[in-house]
């Protein structure tokens, strides 16, 4: 497999004037079935080691099950995945301590790291609160022609300045450590589409319906 193509700083930051982009091609659909086959399997201990950026993690420390996911902020299966399904999959296994998330980024392009980079620089630990509402209005900023703007407002609203707005998008250790963590997905554990999840170590690809995720996950329970 190709090596992940490294995004600069300058990318990012032109990319959120250019043309739309294409927010489906990458992501696979679910299969309407009960249980869903894995696609391999690969080593939890080398899984959950640490990575350049601090792990974002939902869910108990000591829960029998953990779940990691490689997504993009501009793929539409990962989009549909967090607002539909995902509510009601914390509900039912992270806050009840059976299941816990650990989210990790997989940008397919520069929208979609400057959208994690907000993401990480957002104040108040509010990393996920952020991806939340990036994947709640993907459609007007990542289909927008200049996605400047509305990241800029929604990036107001969680509480950047405008200073802290641009030197987030302009720092570029923070870029690259975004782009390795992609780069060790790909290379270490086979990740090419998103969104891809690591349920105990056992691999599966597209948006997962709560069906689909409470049939793997209920077994380890």
């Amino acid at each position: 497999m190709a090596a992940a193509h490294v995004l600069s700083r300058r990318s990012t930051l032109a990319a959120l004037a250019g043309a739309p982009l294409a927010l489906s091609v990458f992501g696979l659909p679910a299969f309407a079935q009960s249980a869903p086959q894995p696609e391999g399997e690969v080593d939890m201990e080398k899984l959950l080691e640490p990575g350049p950026l601090p792990e974002m993690v939902k869910g108990d420390a000591d829960a029998p099950v953990t779940i990691v996911e490689y997504a993009s902020m501009t793929c539409g299966h990962c989009a549909n995945f967090h607002n539909n399904a995902w509510p009601e999959l914390k509900e039912k296994y992270v806050d009840t301590g059976k299941a816990r998330l650990v989210l990790r980024e997989f940008p397919f392009d520069p929208r979609a790291a400057a959208a994690f980079m907000l993401a990480r620089c957002a104040p108040n630990d509010g990393y996920f609160p952020m991806i939340d509402v990036l994947f709640k209005q993907q459609a007007q900023w990542a289909r927008a022609e200049n996605a400047r703007q509305p990241l800029e407002n929604i990036a107001k609203l969680a509480g950047f300045t405008q200073e802290s707005f641009e030197a987030c998008l302009t720092d570029q250790q923070l870029l690259n450590d975004v782009n390795a963590i992609r780069q060790r997905g790909a290379e270490e554990f086979g990740v090419n589409a998103t969104p891809t999840f690591f349920i105990n170590g056992s691999k599966y690809t597209g948006a997962l319906s709560v069906e689909e995720m409470s049939a793997i996950i209920d077994p380890l329970l």
